[in-house]
């Protein structure tokens, strides 16, 4: 009788773990993503890429550049800091754009509604210490 109630005990000792072979482990973190998940990044803008970049009105006259990328606490980039005036980066002053506000057309980067006149009314952005 114990033989048998020790069997049954081990038959579903194991059946619980079986079913919880792919259950997260407390402590444990997946690094890197999936390979459909690399392939949609992969079409995305890099960082690299965009510092430094140029930005246009819808006038394609030159309003400034981009000189960082903000991320938000949630990770996400929520915006984009752009250089304005000056030149040669002697007497400029830099300003916060929300990503959102930026589109990309013909390989350059647009901000609708730009001009030097609104731009330089923006509150000049400092970075925090």
């Amino acid at each position: 009788m114990k033989t048998m109630l020790l069997i049954a005990m081990l038959g579903l000792m194991l059946t619980a773990t079986a079913g919880d072979a792919g259950a997260p482990v407390a402590g444990v973190v997946t690094l890197g993503t999936t390979v459909e998940v690399t392939q949609a990044i992969a079409v995305g803008n890099r960082a690299s890429k965009l510092i430094g970049a140029p930005v246009y009105n819808e006038q394609e006259e030159r309003v400034g550049s981009i000189d960082d990328l903000i991320i938000s606490p949630d990770r996400s980039v929520s915006f984009a800091i752009v250089s304005i005036g000056g030149f040669l980066g002697l007497g400029s002053r830099l300003v916060a754009i929300p990503v959102e506000q930026l589109t990309e057309q013909k390989d350059r980067l647009i901000l609708p509604g730009a001009t030097n006149e609104a731009l330089q009314k923006l509150p000049e952005f400092k970075y925090a210490g």
